[in-house]
Order: C-alpha cells, then sequence, then structure tokens
C-alpha cells in the first residue's frame, strides 16, 4: 500500500496542528497501516524496526482516544528501557501539545519513587514505563488500572529478552479484559506469538515489510558530527567537493525552512521544496533548479518525489531518513545517466546503528569519512581560482592592461612581475572567498573510536551468586540509558562475569550501576585488566560459561 498523508486520517485538528508543526507530512509505511486499525478499536501486532515511527503509529490513534475530561489511567505503554520510556513520553507530549487536560507520565527505575506516588496522585490519562516499575506501582496499589482502555507493548521482543516475561504476564493479568491490546516487536519469534494468542483478541498483523532494495552506481559515505555543527560540515562538503548542483534532504519542513535559511545567509545560492508550498511554487523552484538557477535544493521526501534533474554533483542526507526505502530513492537523485555519483550522510550517537540498518537491507557500503578541514577547504578554492586564471591566460585580452602593469613596478622598488600578480592574485581570491568557516568540534579528533568497538568489563559477581546474563542484561538496560540490544557477549564464571559493553557508552553505564545490588549483594563494575581478560576457567567454571542469548 502506499504511504497516507496524515491530513487524509481523519484526524483531529488538534492533532493535525501539532503534526503540521512538528514537520510532519507523510506517514510512515508502519503508521500506514497501524493508524487505522487502532482508531477503529482492533488490537494489532505491529511489526517494524526500531526508527520507522513506531511511536507515531501507536501514539497518534491512543492520544485521540483519550477521554480528556476522565482523569485516571486510560493509556499504558511498557517499553523496556527508562530511555525509551522517557523518549516515547516526550514524543507524546510533543503530540498532545495542542490537547488540553491531557497528562503524560514517565515511571521507570532508578527514580525516586516517592516522587512518581506524588505525580501519580495527579491521575494522568497516559503512563509510559518500565514492567519492573510498574509492577512495583500495582503492588504498592498506587497504580490503579480499572479505567485502562488500552495498553500498548513497545519493542516486546526485547522485553523478553531482557526477562521481563513474568512481570509482563502479571501487569497483563491485572488490568481489565475489555481493553484495547497493541504489541510493537522488530522479529516474530514464537514467545511474541504466544503471548499474542493469550491477551490479543483477533489481532491484525501489519508488518512494514522490508522491500528487496538496491543502490545504482553511488559512492556512500557518512560523517559523524553533532546537530549544532551539522549546517557547518555542509558547507565544507559543498565547497571542498565544489559541488555545483546538490540536494539537502531532512525529515521535517521546519528543517528544511531553517536549513535554506541558513544557506542563505552564508552567500549560498539556496531554495526550499517542502509540502507547505503550493504547488505554483514547488513549480517556479523546479524550473529554477533544472535550469540552474539555484545550486543547491533543501526538500522533505514528499516533496521531492518527481525530481527528474540529471548532473546532480551529490546528495546530502543532512537527517537520516526513518525508512530505507526513503534513503535509496534520496541518494538515486545523483549519480544518473549512467554517472558515477555521490551521497553523504550525516549521523551522530545511536543514528549509527540505523545507518547499519540501511546498508545490511541495501547490500551496499557505506564508508565513514572525516569531515573537510579549513584547510582542505581552501586548498580547493585556490585551485579553483587559479583555473580561472589558466583560462583567463588562455582567452586572452587582457594586453590593455600592461601598461597598468609596467607602472606599478616603475613606482616599486625591488619587485618582480611574479610580485605584482601574487598581490592581484590574493586581492581577487579574498574578494571571492566571501566566506568564513567556523572553528568548531569538526576541526578536533572526532570521538569515532567507539563506534564499533566493545570493552570487557569486569563484574564481582558469578554462577554461585546465581546471576544470570538476563540479571546483567535487564540490570543495565534499566539504569542506565543504553537499550539491551547494544549489550555484547555475557561470560558468567564461578566466581565472577565479563560483559562486553559499547566503548562510547561504557563509562555512563559503570557510573549508572553504582548502586546496582544482586540477591542483597552490591555488584561492582571495572575495566577489566589485562589479568582479568586471561583469566582461565576451570572445567566447573568453562561449563557455566554462557553467551548472551
Amino acid at each position: 500500500m502506499e504511504n497516507l498523508i496524515f491530513e487524509n486520517l481523519n484526524l483531529s485538528e488538534d492533532m493535525q496542528r501539532a503534526l503540521d508543526e512538528m514537520g510532519f507530512e507523510e506517514a510512515t509505511p508502519i503508521q500506514s497501516m497501524a493508524i487505522p486499525h487502532v482508531l477503529s478499536g482492533e488490537d494489532i501486532i505491529g511489526q517494524a524496526q526500531t526508527g520507522t515511527g513506531k511511536t507515531c503509529a501507536f501514539g497518534i490513534p491512543a492520544i485521540e482516544k483519550i477521554d480528556p475530561t476522565l482523569s485516571g489511567t486510560q493509556v499504558l505503554a511498557l517499553c523496556p528501557t527508562r530511555e525509551l520510556a522517557i523518549q516515547v513520553a516526550e514524543e507524546l507530549r510533543h503530540l498532545t501539545k495542542y490537547k488540553k487536560g491531557i497528562q503524560i507520565l514517565p515511571i521507570y527505575g532508578g527514580q525516586s519513587i516517592d516522587r512518581q506516588i506524588m505525580a501519580l496522585k495527579k491521575k494522568p490519562q497516559i503512563i509510559v514505563g518500565t514492567p519492573g516499575r510498574i509492577m512495583d506501582h500495582m503492588r504498592r496499589r498506587t497504580l490503579k488500572l480499572a479505567d485502562l482502555k488500552m495498553i500498548i507493548l513497545d519493542e516486546a521482543d526485547e522485553m523478553l529478552n531482557m526477562g521481563f516475561r513474568e512481570d509482563i504476564d502479571l501487569i497483563l493479568q491485572g488490568i481489565p479484559e475489555e481493553r484495547q491490546t497493541l504489541l510493537f516487536s522488530a522479529t516474530m519469534p514464537k514467545e511474541i506469538k504466544d503471548l499474542a494468542k493469550l491477551y490479543q483478541n483477533n489481532a491484525v498483523h501489519v508488518q512494514a515489510a522490508h522491500k528487496e532494495l538496491t543502490v545504482p552506481n553511488i559512492e556512500q559515505y557518512f560523517l559523524e558530527v553533532r546537530e549544532s555543527s551539522k549546517l557547518e560540515l555542509l558547507c565544507r562538503l559543498i565547497d571542498a567537493k565544489n559541488v555545483e548542483l546538490g540536494i539537502v534532504f531532512c525529515n521535517t519542513k521546519r528543517k528544511v525552512d531553517e536549513i535554506t535559511a541558513s544557506l542563505q545567509a552564508r552567500g549560498y545560492s539556496a531554495d526550499a521544496l517542502h509540502g507547505d508550498m503550493k504547488q505554483s511554487e514547488r513549480d517556479r523552484v523546479m524550473n529554477k533548479f533544472r535550469k540552474r538557477l539555484i545550486d543547491i535544493l533543501v526538500a522533505t521526501d514528499v516533496a521531492a518525489r518527481g525530481i527528474d534533474v540529471n548532473n546532480i554533483d551529490a546528495v546530502f542526507n543532512y537527517d537520516i531518513p526513518s525508512d530505507e526505502e526513503y534513503y535509496v530513492h534520496r541518494i538515486g537523485r545523483t549519480g544518473r545517466a549512467g554517472k558515477c555519483g555521490v551521497s553523504y550522510s550525516f549521523v551522530f550517537g545511536r543514528e549509527i546503528y540505523k545507518l547499519k540498518d540501511i546498508q545490511r537491507y541495501t547490500k551496499s557500503e557505506i564508508l565513514p569519512m572525516k569531515p573537510p578541514t579549513i584547510s582542505d577547504v581552501e586548498e580547493v578554492r585556490l585551485s579553483l581560482a587559479a583555473e580561472k586564471v589558466v583560462t583567463a591566460l588562455k582567452n586572452g585580452g587582457y594586453s590593455k592592461y600592461t601598461p597598468i602593469i609596467e607602472k606599478i613596478l616603475e613606482d616599486t622598488d625591488n619587485m618582480t612581475t611574479l610580485d605584482v600578480a601574487s598581490a592581484l592574485f590574493q586581492m581577487a581570491f579574498e574578494e571571492l572567498e566571501s566566506r568564513n568557516y567556523e572553528h568548531s568540534d569538526l576541526d578536533e579528533d572526532p570521538h569515532q573510536s567507539g563506534r564499533g568497538n566493545m570493552v570487557r568489563v569486569f563484574l564481582n559477581v558469578g554462577s554461585m551468586d546465581k546471576i544470570q546474563p538476563k540479571n546483567i542484561v535487564q540490570g543495565i538496560a534499566s539504569l542506565s540509558a543504553i537499550p539491551g540490544k547494544l549489550i555484547g557477549s555475557i561470560d558468567i564464571h564461578k566466581n565472577f562475569s565479563f560483559v562486553e559493553l559499547p566503548k562510547e557508552h561504557v563509562d555512563d553505564i559503570m557510573h549508572a550501576m553504582r548502586n546496582f545490588t544482586h540477591r542483597g549483594r552490591k555488584v561492582t563494575m571495572e575495566k577489566a585488566t589485562k589479568r582479568q581478560r586471561n583469566k582461565k576457567s576451570s572445567g566447573n567454571e568453562r561449563r557455566n560459561k554462557k553467551k548472551r542469548y
């Protein structure tokens, strides 16, 4: 099916206004498939990868079905980690910006339970929480779910991997039978199917299937950059690569307008293309782009459909798209008519994992690249200026200026024609070089050492303490800001254990885990020393050695 435009989903005026402000035009595949079913009251199983817009797929219809005149919990969303719970709650707040009277409360471990109890007394309509802390409040009777209309299991497969099955069962058994149950999962193992069979009623299975995607002859690169330095990086790439015709893709209309204005302020010939523009305005911009009256087109995915312009030098993914298919459509704008094109994707933090998904599904290679330095840009621009001088020499017609040069030489001592030429070149180049580049974290040593690297961490508990991989995963995921799926292998020995953690997160995780206990014993974590890493297992320890499942 084709993706739906939000305006065609018959959403409330308040919801449509919030989506417009967030810059969303077109629903992603999972949103297009899920939202109509949820609005009609059906249970659904939504199968889609992380980063495909799952939160809005359940959040938009859930909020639309809330009665703001009634206090008390009407919607409960379960998430595997506190990070995801916070993220989901924040996105739901954006969606409820113009919906008066709807309160949203995230509940998770590691936060003061007394503060949560006080917040629950205000009777919020939407609760987003981790299973362990939700169960805790249900036992204390500080969370009352008698009026619950909808429950959502977000990243259900991850919650089961982390050992939350028992908590999920108890929660689902402790809520009203007359409710709508939405289950979202990236994978569909037997445990998920069992869960759906037990707790859902004629659930509709919607799946954002990955199509067989092929990428044309395009060189693909990615650069790690913070949001605050993206504009500077874009400008440097345009100049360092001498991009004469390029397209910059952003995920929202608001971002398109911001980037276009910033590029224009820096002296670039740029224009915007997005869904808020009238068709006549879009046609005007596209005609200018085809005729090369503008050099850089900044666009959203929806507005860019139908762009058929040859000889586009480069495509820039200012934001990583929400769907692999969008990525292929974007970069396919360059490298046409049998020519090799190039694309640059800007990523930071966890976005690198989304890019790896894109790389896997497109079966293509996206290579890392260092940002151009200021000196790289200056070198290119000097080379271009020199080419213009050579062209001028070949074309001739400059002899009328010879008397001026001779006069300059007469009036100056110890100056040669080379000196005069250099001075004139400097003047002309500085006049052309009107852009000032900013020193930013682009010029610092990038933090790429953590990408894909794992650090082995030593724990002072082992099989004698009855610790299992799921206890370690659940502890890390609930107390720190890292999802369980990013945790590497876990080796459990008799008196100690090892766990592999992403290098970029290891210090934050160890800080968050400083008060972690297992069966009443304080668990200490430290980066494994060489001696610890080389510890050999005894026969019993080797039998107890386990990998994360």
